[in-house]
């Protein structure tokens, strides 16, 4: 029996939140070294808390990547931000992730409107957090895209910020600094035992990650021409005798002229998606898969309670 065998075991959760688009997707995957959340670069791109899970020594740490936060302007909005920061609130640990670049524009004499509304969403984080008197972990995510001096003036308006306990300077992207940013949250989780087995990587119904995994691929494919508020769901998972599974998921849109958008000429587009999401399904769940999509219209489903509980979100009153 080895030295670390006779360690305790510690296990926590650490939410990580920020803007949306700011990069926690690409953390959490790269945290756990697998594909747990979607990512893609249109904003508010997750819409529930997904939990993903790795181990560092004797410590298990659960990752939850939070919807991002922002002024929310409809139901589906304020449902995604109440989640973001119920993540937060039962978290052991709070990881502020902050587009570095974009927080570097906003911080000139003639921002972008993007660039405002990206530091006016980080600092309403920053006084959410006050507000519930909980310190952050501050994470600058994307330094490889800015010139040294850029970024260090970033940092120091930050340093001395007693909100936070620590600064990391990181890139999602390539791996830089998450390393030693996963070894300090690691060094902050309580004891106890672990709440997952050691070979899981994330705490997510294999139905509802088939659905994510669609959802990504049309996002992807028609991000110009579609809203982001279409949704997926599973409708029926299927063992079949030979090993593989046959999936059946229905694609909800608010009109018919984005059903034809999502289909496209002669069912390309749909095809195409099916294909892409068929292909990631298969690596992820490391058996073969038989992937039908459905497009149906189903006008306000963004006011219906029981798409909310689909996605794993509160349906929002009033």
């Amino acid at each position: 029996m080895t030295a670390l065998e006779h360690l305790p075991t510690h296990c926590g959760f650490v939410a990580v939140i920020g803007a949306p688009n700011a990069g926690k997707s690409t953390l959490v995957n790269r945290m756990v070294d697998a594909k747990i959340s979607i990512v893609t670069h249109k904003v508010q791109t997750t819409r529930t808390r997904i939990r993903a899970i790795t181990i560092v020594d004797k410590t298990q740490i659960i990752f939850v990547d939070t919807p991002g936060i922002f002024a929310p302007r409809r139901r589906l909005d304020r449902a995604m931000v109440n989640a973001a920061w119920g993540g937060a609130a039962d978290a052991d640990a709070i990881v502020l992730l902050v587009d570095t670049p974009l927080f570097a524009e906003a911080l000139k004499p003639k921002p972008s409107p993007r660039a405002r509304v990206s530091r006016d969403d980080m600092l309403k984080i920053k006084d959410g957090l006050a507000k519930s008197h909980r310190r952050a972990i501050l994470a600058f995510n994307k330094i490889d895209a800015l010139p040294r001096e850029v970024l260090l003036g970033v940092v120091e308006r930050f340093k001395e910020d007693e909100q936070f306990l620590e600064v990391f300077l990181i890139s999602a992207q390539t791996g830089d600094g998450v390393e030693d940013l996963k070894k300090y949250l690691a060094g902050t989780m309580p004891a106890g035992p672990w709440l997952y087995a050691e070979d899981q990587v994330a705490d997510l119904p294999l139905r509802m990650l088939a659905a994510e995994i669609t959802r990504e691929k049309l996002m992807i494919r028609v991000h110009q021409e579609l809203p982001y508020i279409t949704t997926v769901e599973t409708e029926s998972w299927t063992e079949k005798k030979d090993g593989s599974v046959r999936i059946e998921q229905v694609i909800y849109v608010e009109r018919g002229s984005q059903k034809s958008i999502l289909l496209g000429k002669g069912g390309r587009t749909i095809k195409d998606i099916g294909k892409q999401a068929r292909h990631d399904m298969e690596k992820s769940f490391e058996r073969r898969v038989h992937l039908f999509l459905f497009v149906k219209v189903r006008g306000k489903w963004l006011d219906d309670p029981q798409r909310y509980s689909e996605m794993g979100l509160e349906f929002p009153l009033g």
